[in-house]
Formats: C-alpha cells, sequence, structure tokens
C-alpha cells in the first residue's frame, strides 16, 4: 500500500515521501496516529502543492530576515549604565538593556535571540549578536556610556 508520511519516521522516510509499506501497518498504525496518509492521486498532488508553498513561505521569510539583518546592522543601540572607577560599571550589560534599546529605534527583537561575544563591564563600543529567522545572524553595534550622558 502507498502512503504519504506526514512526519519524519525513522528507518521509513522523511515528510512528504511516498512509501510502500503492509497495508495492515498503514491502516492499523501510520493514518490511526496521523504518521500517514493514503497515496491517492489528489492527495499526492496537494501534498506537492503544500511543499511548494512552504518552499515559497521559507523563501520569502529568509528575504525579510535579510532585509532586517541590514537595517539592523546600522543601528547603534546605547545603554546607560552606572560607571565606578577606572570606566568600569556596576555589574553587565544584558540582553534585555539591548532589546529596550532595540525597541525604542522601532525593532521588536526578543531578548532571547540576542547573545554577547563576552560579558560587557566597562564603557565602550560593543558588537551583539540577533540570531534572526532563517539562520540569518546580525551584528548590531551596542554603545555603553556613563549614566545620565544621553541627555535624555
Amino acid at each position: 500500500m502507498k502512503v504519504i508520511l506526514l512526519s519524519d519516521l525513522k528507518n521509513l522516510g522523511s515528510e512528504g515521501d511516498v512509501i510502500t509499506v503492509k497495508s495492515g501497518y498503514a491502516r492499523n498504525w501510520l493514518i490511526p496516529q496521523g504518521i500517514a496518509c493514503l497515496a491517492t492521486p489528489g492527495a499526492v498532488r496537494a501534498r506537492q502543492d503544500q511543499l511548494q508553498q512552504q518552499i515559497r513561505k521559507r523563501a520569502q521569510e529568509r528575504k525579510n530576515a535579510e532585509l532586517l539583518r541590514r537595517e539592523l546592522e546600522k543601528v547603534v543601540v546605547k545603554v546607560e549604565a552606572k560607571v565606578g572607577e577606572d570606566d568600569r560599571i556596576f555589574g553587565t550589560v544584558t540582553a534585555q538593556q539591548v532589546a529596550l534599546g532595540l525597541a525604542v529605534q522601532g525593532f521588536q527583537i526578543s531578548r532571547r535571540t540576542i547573545t554577547f561575544a563576552e560579558d560587557i563591564r566597562s564603557l565602550g563600543v560593543y558588537t551583539a549578536s540577533v540570531k534572526l529567522d532563517a539562520g540569518i545572524v546580525a551584528r548590531v553595534k551596542v554603545q555603553v556610556m556613563p549614566e545620565g550622558s544621553m541627555g535624555f
């Protein structure tokens, strides 16, 4: 019996594959569990159309992420911090502070997607990585300044 896999299954195939299995296995396990459906000509065509739509959607998401990456790399996020002696700040600059700085500039970025190569513990300009959709990473400049120097 020919079935279309609706999800990846070890030792059988990947999602979207048309495979041949014994009819009892298909009727009693694969189809009731939602792992596969019968491979009728209409179902095969519908599955191919669905896969094409997913490919187009991923391409559009990648394009949007690339545009966002270009915009983010032009931005400098300014973060104020309390400063002690030798221009060392109390604590570290966090991803939440960078996310808030980006939000002020109109970018809605989750703090969970922001990482630093090293802890930021002194004044200066640093680079933060922002992981976007489709595996694209943007590099954002973070300028750490003493508290009260932005002049709001």
